[in-house]
C-alpha cells in the first residue's frame, strides 16, 4: 500500500493539474472571444408600415328616410338624397287677420287676469287666471314671430281693435278695476266669458278660411281650451268659488 506521504502527494497533483487545466480553458475561452469579429451592435428591427387611420366617412346620401303618409295611408321610405326641405306652406290674408288681431286680444286677456290675485275672492277663479297668464304669454310671442318671419307685424292687417269679436271697452275694463269680493268674480266671469268667446269666433273663422297649418293647429287649440275655460269659470261662480 502507497504511504500517506505519497497519497497526499498524488492528490496534490491532481489537484494542482484541475487548477491547470481550468486556466487553460478560461484562456481559450477569452482567446476565442478575442478572435472572434465584432459583429457592432445589434441592427433594429425593421418597422413595419403605418396603418391608416379609417376616418368616418359622410353620411350615407342613399339611407332611407321614413316619409309619413297621408292620414289613412301607410308610411314609405324614400333614399335621404331624394328628399328635399319641406316648403313653408302658404298663407293667406285670413290667416294673417287672425295672428294679427289675436295678438292685442290676448293682450287684453293678460291685463283682465291679472286683477284676479288682488281682486278676486274664487280660488278657483284664480287658478284659471294663473292658467291664462301662463299659457297666453307665450302665445303672444308665438304669433309676434310668426309675423316676422314671414316679413310681418301686428298692424299687417290693419287696425281691427274696435272690430275684433269679445274686446273689453275701456269703460268696462275701469270698472273692473275698481270692483272687489264677489262683484269682482261675477263680473270678471261675465267680461272674460264674452272675451273668450270672441276668440273662439276669430278661430273658427280661420278654421274655414285660412291655409296655414300652424296657424291651424293654434286655431284649433284656441276653440278647445278657451272652450273649457269658459265652463270652468262658469262652475267656480256657480259653486261658490271656494
Amino acid at each position: 500500500m502507497l504511504g500517506v506521504p505519497i497519497r497526499r502527494f498524488l492528490r496534490q497533483s491532481r489537484s494542482v493539474v484541475l487548477i491547470e487545466l481550468g486556466v487553460l480553458v478560461l484562456a481559450l475561452g477569452a482567446a476565442a472571444f478575442l478572435w472572434l469579429p465584432d459583429a457592432g451592435p445589434e441592427p433594429a428591427a425593421t418597422a413595419s408600415p403605418s396603418t391608416p387611420i379609417e376616418l368616418p366617412g359622410l353620411p350615407d346620401s342613399t339611407a332611407p328616410v321614413l316619409m309619413p303618409g297621408r292620414p289613412g295611408e301607410p308610411a314609405k321610405t324614400a333614399a335621404a338624397n331624394e328628399v328635399s326641405a319641406l316648403p313653408r306652406q302658404p298663407h293667406n290674408n285670413a290667416d294673417v287677420r287672425f295672428v294679427a288681431m289675436m295678438i292685442p286680444h290676448h293682450e287684453q286677456a293678460l291685463v283682465m287676469a291679472r286683477l284676479v290675485a288682488d281682486r278676486g275672492e274664487s280660488s278657483q277663479l284664480k287658478s284659471i287666471a294663473e292658467r291664462i297668464l301662463a299659457a297666453q304669454g307665450p302665445e303672444i310671442t308665438f304669433l309676434e314671430v310668426w309675423l316676422t318671419d314671414r316679413g310681418l307685424d301686428r298692424n299687417s292687417a290693419g287696425d281691427h281693435r274696435h272690430t275684433m269679436s269679445g274686446m273689453q271697452s275701456a269703460e268696462a275694463l275701469n270698472r273692473l278695476t275698481a270692483t272687489r269680493g264677489p262683484e269682482f268674480d261675477r263680473m270678471f266671469v261675465a267680461m272674460m266669458t264674452d272675451h273668450h268667446q270672441g276668440a273662439i269666433e276669430m278661430a273658427n273663422e280661420v278654421l274655414s278660411l285660412g291655409t296655414d297649418g300652424i296657424v291651424n293647429e293654434m286655431a284649433s287649440s284656441v276653440v278647445v281650451e278657451q272652450g273649457v275655460e269658459v265652463n270652468r269659470m262658469r262652475e267656480a261662480l256657480a259653486g261658490g268659488g271656494q
